[in-house]
């Protein structure tokens, strides 16, 4: 028996084999353990709490710790072997690699869960964090950049060389592709300084409509006719958009107009009389109420009052009512809306006796 443990095999025995087997298996079922009795049990402890950093920091022990411990096992295993030059390299950059990668997968969830704790802190917190995809390919990006730059530095590569390259690289697709990262970092813009977010209601110009999508290079919006309109970020940061979800309130103006037959008396009392239609509806703050000027065909009333909500319909509902007791009333005390007329006056001269008429003459 002894003989076959001292037994060699490329520069090691049996019984070193087998030993480093036995701390693969011992150790693998250590981290199996600690997995399914430790971990489960405060992972159930956490769940109770009202905070997430708790669960956060478990959910990074079973995607992060455990496949480092596994691998940390199999590492001490394969060290206590007396490998070739070689097969030490190899382990050796395999072991950076691994961790590299955890690294960077770590970092990753890191900045995501710093993101979203902060997005949700906002105002609609839930409808921004869907913006989120957009940052995080481009944290991405640069964390796996970083990363692999690391890793060739920690292989003996000369990072220097790729460092320029990815320099000069940078360099002319920057030149090549300026529209899309002017849209690129204005979409960091919009999402930082949120001029709007997912289901304000803007207008752009002549355009209007729901915002639907906020994506790294266009925005869409969901007119009010029903078809999708696409900007690129760019044209929206230099436009001037207007933002009705933000409205607190709505300035409303409108104006009526009576005939100038009406009774002086009824002038007197229209102003009184538009003011009660206005006072009577609800979620309404009242401005004032003139008898404003003179028209070419009308004697002309005008009324300010404010909504005390931003919704479209909520406005037209009130104007609505506001017409018809306009409406009801005027008809029931004679008074007559004005529309464009033209009086015509005629003077009829009589022809003298005695003189002569033209042929056109009647």
């Amino acid at each position: 028996m002894n003989e076959i443990l001292e037994r060699t095999f490329y520069q090691n025995t049996v019984q070193d084999y087998l030993i480093a087997l036995g701390i693969v298996v011992v150790g693998i079922l250590l981290v199996r353990a600690f997995k399914y009795i430790i971990v489960r049990r405060i992972k159930k402890l956490t769940e109770k709490s009202e905070t997430n950093i708790d669960d956060y920091i478990i959910r990074s022990i079973e995607r992060f710790g455990v496949p480092a411990l596994y691998f940390g096992v199999l590492y001490l295993g394969i060290n206590y072997l007396i490998l070739s030059a070689r097969l030490t390299r190899i382990v050796d950059i395999a072991t950076t690699v691994v961790i590299t990668f955890l690294i960077i997968r770590f970092l990753s969830a890191t900045i995501l869960l710093l993101l979203r704790s902060y997005v949700r802190r906002q105002e609609n917190g839930e409808e921004k964090v869907k913006q989120l995809g957009g940052i995080m390919i481009i944290i991405n990006i640069i964390i796996w950049v970083i990363g692999i730059v690391f890793l060739l530095d920690n292989m003996g590569k000369d990072v220097t060389a790729i460092i320029a390259g990815l320099g000069i690289g940078g360099i002319a697709i920057a030149l090549a592709a300026q529209n899309i990262l002017g849209d690129l970092f204005n979409y960091f813009v919009i999402f930082f300084d949120k001029p709007f977010e997912i289901g304000d209601f803007i207008i752009i110009d002549s355009k209007m409509g729901v915002v639907d999508y906020i994506g790294i290079k266009t925005t869409r919006v969901k007119s009010l006719s029903g078809e999708q309109l696409v900007f690129s970020n760019s044209d929206l940061t230099t436009s001037r958009i207007h933002n009705y979800k933000r409205m607190q309130r709505r300035r409303v103006v409108f104006k009526i107009g009576v005939i100038y037959q009406t009774s002086y008396e009824y002038l007197q009392q229209i102003p009184a009389m538009l003011r009660e239609f206005v006072e009577q509806q609800q979620n309404v703050q009242f401005d004032r109420s003139h008898f404003a000027a003179y028209g070419d065909s009308s004697l002309d009333f005008e009324v300010v009052y404010y909504v005390l909500s931003s919704d479209y319909n909520t406005y037209m509902d009130i104007q609505q009512a506001i017409n018809l007791k306009i409406f009801e009333s005027f008809q029931q005390k004679g008074i007559e809306f004005a529309y464009p007329t033209r009086t015509l006056f005629v003077s009829n001269q009589e022809v003298e006796e005695g003189e002569k008429k033209t042929p056109y003459e009647s």
